[in-house]
């Protein structure tokens, strides 16, 4: 039986700004998960805190909405309690690399099996336009009137060295070839990162222009982590693709029998 991406969107209607770059990200992933037929109980989607974090309930699969920063941990213990789960994270530019940027950088190093989605458009939308990690130095706001003079993240990088075996890059404004992506991320067996530029209208309309200047990568996805970290360092910021997918040992609980507790406090009795 073919499946549709509308078999998978939640009778919730989604509350985004009209023209957010999320509401592509919403098709892009419920098209992936109908292409991959994935069955509905045996996915899950975990969030933390943010407008992209809204995006669990907007999908009819298992969710889990939780706290700032907190939705890899969630989904770490959801994946090692149950190896058979599709396990989806889906974050924000500030809720996975400030807040829960330590959690990121040990996932990408666990290399569990589970794909995360990182919808960035560097500013904290429910803050109404806090700088994130990936705010370019300069960008003036209410709540930064001189910038912050901070050199931004460069996440894809960061993934990469931090050791997530699939790292790729998506804009919201070409979601066929962000199915694609996703689609391909959930069907690598390892830690999958995916950023995904996702415009913001209401407080960062000049990235509107990301239509302009998003381009594909011109070059294929390699295993070679050197060749994968130059072209993240040489190409546009903006540029799109999968640049990094290699087959590396993925972390897997010890699966001995538990110690009784009472024999560990024995243990450490003087």
């Amino acid at each position: 039986m073919t499946a549709f991406a509308n078999d998978y969107k939640s009778d919730i209607h989604p509350v985004w700004c009209p023209g957010c770059g999320h509401f592509m990200v919403l098709r892009a992933l419920t098209q992936s998960l109908a292409w991959l037929e994935l069955d509905k109980n045996s996915t899950a989607i975990f969030s933390g805190i943010g407008c992209s974090s809204r995006l669990p309930a907007y999908v009819d699969t298992y969710g889990f909405h939780g706290l700032h920063g907190r939705a890899l941990p969630l989904a770490t213990g959801a994946k090692l309690a149950h190896p058979e789960l599709n396990v989806i994270v889906v974050s924000g530019d500030g809720d996975a690399y400030a807040i829960g940027g330590n959690h990121f950088l040990h996932a990408c190093r666990r290399n569990l099996d589970m794909t995360l989605i990182v919808m960035d458009n560097a500013v904290y939308g429910m803050t109404k336009g806090q700088p994130s990690p990936t705010t370019e130095p300069d960008w003036k706001s209410k709540l930064a009137p001189q910038g912050t003079h901070l050199r931004p993240f460069k996440p894809a990088a960061m993934a990469l060295s931090a050791g997530a075996s699939f790292v790729a890059r998506g804009f919201a404004g070409n979601p066929a070839e962000l199915s694609k992506l996703i689609t391909a991320g959930i069907q690598h067996r390892g830690f999958s990162f995916i950023e995904v530029l996702s415009p913001c209208v209401t407080f960062r309309p000049e990235e509107l222009n990301w239509r302009h200047e998003a381009e594909p990568l011109d070059a294929p996805p390699t295993d070679d982590l050197c060749t994968a970290m130059h072209n993240l360092l040489n190409h546009h910021h903006l540029t799109t693709g999968i640049y990094y997918q290699a087959d590396l040992p993925v972390w897997t609980p010890d699966t001995a029998e538990p110690v009784p507790l009472q024999q560990l406090e024995e243990d450490f009795q003087p």
